[in-house]
């Protein structure tokens, strides 16, 4: 899983799994159609790529003194945000966007750790030769 636009499909699939969750577990956010869940996804990956960054860096210091809570406030206002500007995707409050951003962020994350896993090579019990260099390189 090399090439870039595998890794893109893939993120974007991840991101369509955990807003369609958050959809189904809070009952503060509704998505109408599949529609509807493209145009959620390509907006928050736009806005995790442009204004996530700037937010975090003016709001750095914050996020340091949160131990990292100040980003799960981020991720909920950027998901608030493309509720307010997509019709037919709805986020009625604050901790709704806050409960979205927590799925989200944990499906992300257990996803990521499951396709993520390079299998080990296998052990054979034999070890390479060591190398001896006794010439210090400068």
């Amino acid at each position: 899983m090399n090439h870039p636009i595998l890794q893109l499909l893939v993120r974007w699939s991840v991101l369509a799994l955990g807003v369609t969750i958050a959809t189904k577990l809070i009952t503060g956010i509704h998505c109408d159609d599949v529609g509807t869940l493209v145009v959620v996804v390509l907006l928050l990956s736009l806005f995790n790529a442009v204004l996530k960054p700037l937010l975090v860096l003016f709001t750095l210091p914050f996020i340091v003194l949160s131990l990292g809570l100040g980003m799960l406030l981020i991720n909920a206002f950027l998901f608030m945000l493309v509720g307010r500007m997509v019709e037919g995707f709805r986020v009625e409050s604050f901790w709704a966007a806050l409960g979205g951003a927590l799925i989200v962020s944990v499906t992300n994350i257990v996803i990521s750790r499951l396709i993520g896993r390079k299998p080990r090579p296998p052990r054979t019990g034999t070890r390479p030769p060591a190398k001896r260099d006794d010439v210090i390189d400068i």
